[in-house]
């Protein structure tokens, strides 16, 4: 039986088992999910320090003409007490005297000769100090399990000194093709054959989200040849499919996952297009039949594939993020069942595409997005807010919203 939208959302996160982890360099945990959570070990700044090339004073010192005592060039450790009637240049990142309430930048001031200057009279107390711990404060978190490791989070562990992290391991997904009447693309084709477009999309979005993916190629139209297949790949955390699962007389891919011990999670989810979705699992590793039809398979896919994808690789944001826009023209809808409808969003509008028959393959090449329409819409006239859902680039929350657009 078909499971509504949020059953077949919680089936798939309730089901994904937890990956095993490594430990890697710093330099390699790019784009990575940490498995581990890190503290920050040290004030940033460590210490107060100068944000200006310019002159340490007091602050009592404003209008005042001082004589140049020292100066402090970053990496200095010097220990200075400020004098009344005293300044010392400083240097960008220099730890400040102890007593130091402003920081002059050079070009504010007035330099009287070699050893005297006049300062302005506006100074402001503390200006131009980064004081200790502003940034960063000794123990806070900089990296928590489930966050994507990227350049940021990277700036942040290095300035720790940070040199290795605990990640979870890729997951690895193995993509097969099946369906004789199907060819692969660097195969020849006869006039009444047409070329597999979905192995190749589903290889590359899986790799786009970082996953280790094997192909092993396309099973022959017999229960034999697909378990074959099938045994090949169990070794995987995920197994990705598509088509074959109809009651027709070649379609046995279904029979072939069922002799091996196939525990079925859902078949079918209540939406459009897309409704002949499986996930199911054999023993560890699970196993995800996707429409066969090109675009129900790339829309499907990036509704319920990339959530299972974001959940497999560790992550803690793993539900559908959204975008509030407009649409920019009134959409009409056959009511009846939730509905999934592809377009572009230019950040303001988003725009339904014009084409988005089940089994085309040039729908996706110009959407970048996709709303979620609830089964009572029937129209959305122009200008009607709408939750837009990015199809190629990546956007999740660690909390499930309702992405659903109504009347």
């Amino acid at each position: 039986m078909a499971v509504t939208l949020n059953t077949a959302i919680e089936t798939i996160i309730n089901n994904v088992p937890q990956i095993g982890f490594e430990i890697v360099p710093l330099e390699n945990a790019l784009g990575k999910i940490a498995a581990q959570n890190c503290f920050a070990q040290y004030y940033l700044p460590k210490f107060d320090n100068s944000a200006m090339d310019g002159y340490a004073t007091r602050f009592e010192e404003a209008g005042k003409t001082l004589r140049i005592t020292d100066t402090i060039f970053a990496g200095d450790d010097k220990e200075i007490i400020l004098k009344e009637n005293e300044c010392v240049k400083i240097m960008t990142g220099a730890k400040i005297p102890e007593n130091c309430t402003a920081v002059i930048p050079f070009e504010d001031a007035m330099l009287c000769n070699d050893n005297e200057v006049t300062l302005p009279k506006n100074i402001k107390q503390n200006q131009h100090i980064r004081y200790i711990g502003e940034d960063i404060q000794l123990g806070s978190p900089i990296l928590q399990t489930g966050q994507t490791i990227n350049f940021s989070k990277i700036t942040l562990l290095a300035s720790q000194g940070i040199t290795h992290l605990k990640v979870y391991k890729k997951p690895k997904v193995v993509v097969f093709a099946s369906g004789e009447e199907l060819k692969l693309h660097y195969e020849k084709i006869e006039s009444y054959q047409i070329y597999n477009s979905n192995t190749p999309t589903l290889i590359a979005r899986c790799q786009e989200f970082n996953c280790d993916v094997d192909f092993i190629g396309q099973a022959q139209d017999t229960v034999e040849s697909l378990k074959i297949s099938i045994q090949n790949a169990l070794g995987a955390d995920l197994i990705i499919t598509t088509g074959g699962v109809s009651v027709g007389e070649a379609d046995f891919t279904k029979e072939a996952f069922d002799a091996l011990g196939f525990e079925t999670l859902f078949e079918g989810i209540l939406i459009k297009p897309g409704k002949p979705t499986i996930f199911g699992k054999i023993n560890t590793t699970l196993i995800l039949n996707l429409p066969g039809n090109p675009l129900a398979c790339g829309l499907i896919f990036e509704l319920f594939g990339t959530l299972l994808l974001q959940k497999l690789k560790g992550s803690s944001e793993f539900y559908p993020h959204f975008i509030v826009g407009k649409i920019n023209e009134t959409l009409k809808n056959k009511a009846g069942r939730i509905t999934i409808i592809p377009g572009y969003f230019d950040g303001e509008y988003f725009a339904p595409s014009a084409k988005r028959s089940p089994g085309m393959v040039n729908v996706l090449t110009h959407c970048n997005s996709m709303i979620v329409l609830d089964e009572n819409v029937e129209q959305l006239k122009k200008d009607k807010k709408v939750k837009i859902l990015p199809i190629n680039w990546a956007f999740f929350n660690n909390e499930l919203k309702d992405f659903l657009t109504y009347e």
